[in-house]
């Protein structure tokens, strides 16, 4: 793997979990039915909700809690109490941690959600798909980034360079910079004839 791709990763992961959670997260009470969970996770999108009891974190109660404890069984949803269904124990992080430290720990708990709490107090949720967002984002700004330095270092390092001419899409090997893009030498005169 190149440094420069090393550099890029590095980059992504030591971004603060902040940057990519879900503020304010959905929560039920342990005692809250399964009928009562699945209507608020429809009402507001989502595909969790945080199970608290006496406003502490303890449990989380998904979509495929509810799809294989819960509908495979054919159980009546105003009978049945989230505290029966949840996954428990609640993996949470902190936080003042990074994208890098909930990505291992969503691949080593096998977990696709992680709440985030500060101390005992649930502030927010990431969730795989918030990670694989920022990653995108970050590895978009990063290629924009590469693609200016490159450019930049053509220019620097010699007056002209060999390459795809940004503008006719002809090899070259007497590429120069001009208006911020690497043009041959018929481009750069304007001249459009062969």
């Amino acid at each position: 793997m190149s440094e420069k791709r090393l550099d890029i990763i590095r980059f992504e992961v030591g971004v603060p979990i902040k940057e990519a959670m879900r503020y304010n997260p959905i929560t039920i009470g342990i005692e809250a039915t399964v009928a009562k969970a699945a209507e608020k996770m429809c009402r507001n999108e989502v595909g969790s909700c945080i199970v608290l009891q006496n406003n502490l974190p303890k449990g989380i109660v998904t979509e495929v809690d509810i799809n294989c404890k819960f509908v495979a069984m054919d159980k009546k949803p105003s009978e049945v109490r989230v505290s029966e269904i949840m996954s428990t124990p609640l993996i949470t992080i902190d936080v003042d941690k990074t994208v890098g430290d909930a990505t291992h720990m969503m691949v080593n708990n096998k977990v696709r959600r992680l709440p985030v709490v500060e101390g005992d107090r649930v502030v927010g949720l990431v969730t795989v798909r918030d990670i694989l967002s920022i990653s995108n984002e970050m590895n978009e700004i990063m290629s924009e980034l590469i693609k200016v330095n490159n450019n930049y270092e053509k220019s620097v390092d010699d007056d002209s360079s060999t390459g795809m001419c940004d503008s006719c899409g002809s090899m070259s090997d007497d590429l120069e910079l001009y208006d911020g893009r690497m043009l041959c030498s018929r481009c750069r005169r304007g001249d459009d004839t062969d």
